[in-house]
């Protein structure tokens, strides 16, 4: 059984994430097959994509997938995951890609909604970042995704205190662009969508990358990187990191010493 259902109407795609068991979690099976939906709709020259969850469903995505840890160490800087992919396979699409959310949105779950060109929330999103409740850290190219977005202040308060930010909240800050009642966000968000499939894809394309290549303009070192991959080690190597993982296999709160 697929974990997406796609659609492709009038020049725009439409991708609906169905893993309904698992709350949409972001695994390697699920981003690959979003991945591959992108890329069905750039061979049909989709002019927009809507990301979306299920009609009415309470988390929009869980985030990573947790139980796909274990091998997480064999890359300190997280660059091969399923997750990589589908990010670059939204922020190379040459056409604008919408985030259509209902309900709450996790971890991982955020990089992919802040990565998408706009978001269109209902009133109940909420919007979470947990690496701290479970020991984990965030990915870098998660973290430049966020701040891109994002104040640096709230990216701290919601990396430090796992907190929760509304679509409220986030609409002021200016990281949601509209702000939409559940029972009129589906055609409010295709409305959009038809508004920028009527401009010319050329145009649109080549803004959207120059955009990506300015808000990539970021100087980094070796010695930046090294030293990321260090702080990155040494988490995914700790007793903090292993105790994470288990009180989440057992249900219980975990009990982190900072070893």
């Amino acid at each position: 059984m697929s974990l997406i259902v796609t659609e492709f109407a009038d020049g725009i795609g439409t991708l609906s994430m169905n893993d309904r068991d698992r709350r949409n979690a972001l695994s390697r099976a699920l981003t690959a097959e979003m991945a591959a939906a992108l890329r069905m709709f750039h061979d049909r020259q989709a002019r927009a994509v809507i990301i979306r969850a299920p009609g009415g469903a309470r988390v929009w995505s869980a985030g990573y997938d947790i139980t796909e840890l274990e091998d997480v160490t064999r890359d300190a800087l997280g660059s091969s995951d399923g997750i990589r992919a589908l990010v670059r396979s939204i922020e190379d699409f040459p056409a604008p890609v919408i985030a259509m959310i209902e309900g709450g949105v996790y971890g991982a779950a955020c990089e992919l909604a802040m990565v998408c060109d706009l978001i269109v929330a209902a009133p109940d999103v909420t919007f979470t970042i947990t690496p701290a409740k479970l020991g984990l850290v965030f990915n870098v190219s998660g973290l430049l995704a966020l701040l891109k977005r994002m104040p640096l202040g709230i990216v701290k308060e919601m990396a430090f205190t796992a907190g929760t930010i509304s679509a409220d909240r986030a609409e002021r800050l200016g990281i949601v662009n509209h702000l939409v009642p559940a029972d009129e966000i589906a055609a409010f968000t295709a409305e959009l969508g038809r508004r920028i499939a009527a401009f010319a894809p050329l145009s649109i394309a080549a803004m959207k990358e120059e955009m990506r290549m300015l808000s990539d303009s970021v100087a980094v070192t070796p010695r930046m990187v090294e030293r990321m991959q260090s702080l990155r080690r040494s988490v995914f190597t700790s007793g903090d990191f292993d105790e994470g993982l288990t009180a989440f296999r057992e249900k219980r709160a975990p009990t982190f010493r900072g070893t």
